[in-house]
């Protein structure tokens, strides 16, 4: 809910919000129920997945567990028909790749993973690990440019297994940097990103996630280092309204809503007591952009219950038992209207239509009137999405009796 009213004031409506499920976390009935509650509230969810934490990193992904993510991602109703997946996290470090940095061995497990999703369904929307291009060459981090070039030299058609491009455009150094900045290591950081991919052949167009960036506060003087908790709220909202304020940015997720212990702590927008600081609020007053994602509307009449004989000329009414095979909410969200019923009846109206959430089921009762006209006659039932037809057909007799 938090995220949701931050994300979707101002005019917004559809925001995004960035999910890390853990590997020991694929439980597929707990995340429907994320997923559920993320289609009530509008929220659509980019989700990175991660392997497992082990000492103050993270543990090597396997390939031998990629049929495990995959079956796990294909079980879930998604929000919206993209359904977004960034692939681990900054591996350019050490810590995140159990303690070595190995391009070769992220290049393959991306590829066979977006190999194996897309295997599943097109609508999978791959994105790959957001870098550290602020990082060195040391002993635990590698320069995010080398990692690449060696990325592409081990999987030359790299660029043809992901759709997005994903930036952790923080203000550095230190993330402290000024919301003014340009080029690598800023805010704008993304913009130097795509410029740089060109030099190692990306020939495409790359829509832009920013998953990870803000600045780290002092929590008004009770944290170590960061800046005073009064600047931060000025320099997010030049930074969206400037910065990030470009057509390819799709989405910004900074990092992080709530987070109460070190090291993130200086990053959290709500404060130990429960509250959030004042640069929430004034994020949240910010004007966006109201998303129109493109999301499966699918219904199925499983049954129909009508008279078999009416009075010529009269109202009766009908009534369908009507499953949500789609990722709309029914009824809320698209607004179900019945197709041309025949020549010989004319829909009067809706009666009763309560909200149908996937994979739920539901009475729907339509008030009908016959033709002047006595003799068998067809009656078809289809549900419609505007003019878009998006139910199977039921179709029946009834004798209508004339007077």
């Amino acid at each position: 809910m938090d995220a949701a009213n931050l994300v979707n004031s101002g005019g917004g409506d559809w925001g995004y919000v960035t999910i890390v499920i853990q590997k020991v976390e694929r439980d597929s009935s707990r995340w429907q129920r994320v997923f559920n509650e993320a289609r009530r509230l509008h929220l659509i969810p980019i989700v990175r997945i991660a392997s497992s934490q082990q000492n103050s990193g993270w543990e090597k992904p396997s390939v031998d567990e990629i049929d495990g993510w995959v079956s796990f991602l294909n079980s879930l109703n998604w929000v919206s028909k993209n359904r977004y997946v960034v692939v681990a996290n900054e591996p350019n470090h050490a810590k995140e790749w159990g303690g070595e940095i190995n391009p070769g061995e992220y290049a393959k497990y991306l590829r066979l993973l977006s190999e194996k999703l897309k295997a599943n369904s097109s609508d999978f929307f791959l994105l790959p690990a957001g870098f550290d291009f602020s990082a060195k060459n040391t002993k635990d981090t590698m320069e995010a440019t080398t990692f690449l070039k060696e990325v592409v030299s081990s999987e030359k058609d790299f660029f043809n297994y992901i759709d997005g491009w994903t930036s952790h455009s923080y203000p550095n150094p230190d993330f402290a940097g000024s919301e003014y900045a340009s080029g690598r290591g800023t805010v704008k950081s993304f913009e130097w990103e795509l410029e740089y991919l060109k030099t190692l052949g990306l020939g495409k167009e790359l829509p832009v996630f920013i998953t990870e960036t803000g600045w780290a506060h002092d929590g008004g003087g009770e944290l170590d280092g960061g800046i005073e908790l009064d600047k931060i709220g000025s320099k997010l909202s030049y930074a969206f309204t400037n910065s990030w304020k470009n057509p390819k940015v799709v989405a910004v997720t900074p990092f992080v809503l709530n987070y109460q212990t070190p090291p993130f702590d200086v990053f959290s927008w709500k404060a130990p007591e429960g509250t959030f600081y004042d640069f929430y609020q004034e994020v949240q007053k910010l004007p966006k952009t109201r998303g129109q994602p493109e999301r499966i509307a699918s219904a199925r009449i499983v049954a129909t219950f009508r008279p078999l004989i009416i009075r010529a000329g009269s109202e009766f009414y009908v009534a369908l038992i009507v499953s949500n095979l789609g990722q709309t909410i029914l009824n809320e969200e698209t607004i179900l209207t019945l197709n041309e019923v025949g020549e010989d009846f004319e829909t009067i109206q809706l009666i009763y239509a309560p909200q149908i959430e996937p994979f739920h089921s539901a009475l729907m009762i339509f008030k009908l009137k016959a033709q002047e006209a006595s003799g068998l006659m067809n009656l078809t039932f289809e549900l419609n999405e505007g003019d878009k037809s998006i139910s199977n057909l039921r179709s029946f007799n009834i004798f209508s009796l004339g007077i």
